[in-house]
């Protein structure tokens, strides 16, 4: 039952900080920001866990995971307030910042305070309970976030997200007693180092993939919002295609039990991947809203799948005491190509147009699917 209320606070963070991205790419484009602007202010969200994510995870491997989630969400909801009370370009680069910072403590110490109740099966009951609360936040927040900017504008929206960290913040003051303050299986293990880690390859084969697929689904929620834009639809139809991205995600992770059954983690994650891909081929050259639905449907079946298996398999593979390090240093990874990817892709799309960003993204997915592929066990069976 605890992980249920774990998981409810969880969600509001998570809605919340999915919700912004949208918002502050859509209000950037109000207020004039080039393509290449808006990449970095996508970057910035990512610097914060870039610099800070294995340190949070060895802080909640050593300290628990309860603080750092308090305290994270305390800066969570002042970064979103920032744009309220000075609604400038700058400010949304300084928001972004404080967003990505405060979100890293946050993550870090929620994966690991989730996987770390029970046995491998319960550990893998709770992380695809976490993946779904994460794709109902995905499915409800851009929805949200859509109506409130069409009826009462952008500015306001930034302090309604503000004050729902806020709620999830005090939630967790008030739970306090019956939250479990630890995260970790073991007392805090000998530090290798970043390097230590990185030398198994196993685990550096699943960190680097799942920096692909999560800098897929960044891609896809910040450009889908510019492309549905330039093609006219509106702020709420725009966050009816995001939903349904997450519907697909949603409805993909009740079942990814059954798919890890069948055909293994690591098969599972290759084929979604070549999905991901074909699907972002043919999206820039889609306009029509029913075929927008159906492609964002089918591109959350292709990277719903992707952080729910990263997560449960850089777990089980770290190092006994480390598993917030691994995880941190896997959520760095996945910032690192968070950062650089919408660099290189705001700038992309400025010179060349948003059909090349598309295009560039497809190619990921396909490269992470077959680097996946040689390198997993199912492979050097057949």
């Amino acid at each position: 039952m605890v992980v249920y209320l774990i998981l409810f606070l969880g969600l509001l963070n998570w809605m919340s900080f999915m919700s912004s991205r949208v918002l502050m790419s859509l209000f950037a484009i109000e207020l004039g920001a080039s393509a290449a602007a808006i990449g970095v202010l996508i970057a910035l969200y990512g610097l914060g866990p870039l610099l800070l994510s294995v340190h949070a995870g060895r802080v909640s491997d050593r300290l628990g995971s309860y603080w750092p989630i308090v305290l994270g969400a305390a800066g969570l909801a002042v970064g979103l307030a920032i744009p309220y009370f000075l609604p400038q370009l700058p400010a949304l680069y300084l928001a972004a910042l404080v967003n990505g910072l405060s979100f890293v403590f946050i993550n870090i110490a929620m994966q690991n305070l989730v996987t770390s109740f029970g046995d491998a099966e319960a550990r893998t009951r709770n992380v695809s309970l976490q993946s779904l609360a994460i794709a109902l936040a995905a499915l409800i927040g851009p929805l949200l976030v859509g109506i409130s900017i069409d009826q009462r504008g952008h500015v306001p929206t930034f302090l309604y997200l503000a004050l729902v960290v806020a709620a999830s913040c005090a939630g967790w003051i008030a739970c306090r007693r019956v939250i479990p303050h630890s995260g970790g299986r073991h007392a805090p293990g000998p530090g290798g180092g970043v390097r230590d880690m990185l030398a198994q390859p196993a685990l550096r084969r699943i960190i680097i993939v799942s920096g692909l697929v999560v800098a897929g689904v960044d891609l896809y929620t910040f450009y889908m919002p510019i492309y549905g834009h330039s093609i006219g639809l509106s702020a709420t139809m725009i966050g009816v295609v995001l939903g349904a991205h997450a519907a697909a995600t949603f409805v993909v992770r009740t079942v990814l039990p059954q798919l890890v059954r069948r055909w293994g983690e690591e098969r599972v994650m290759t084929y979604s991947m070549y999905l991901a891909g074909v699907t972002f081929l043919l999206f820039p050259f889609v306009q029509h809203v029913a075929a927008l639905l159906l492609l964002s449907f089918v591109l959350g079946l292709g990277l719903g799948v992707g952080q729910p298996l990263s997560v449960i398999t850089t777990y089980n593979r770290a190092p006994q005491g480390r598993t917030g390090e691994a995880l941190g240093l896997r959520f760095s990874v996945v910032n690192m190509t968070h950062m650089a990817v919408p660099l290189a892709f705001g700038t992309l799309g400025s010179a060349l147009g948003l059909v090349t960003v598309f295009l560039s993204n497809a190619a990921l997915m396909f490269g992470g699917g077959y680097a996946n592929a040689r390198g997993a066990s199912w492979r050097t069976k057949e």
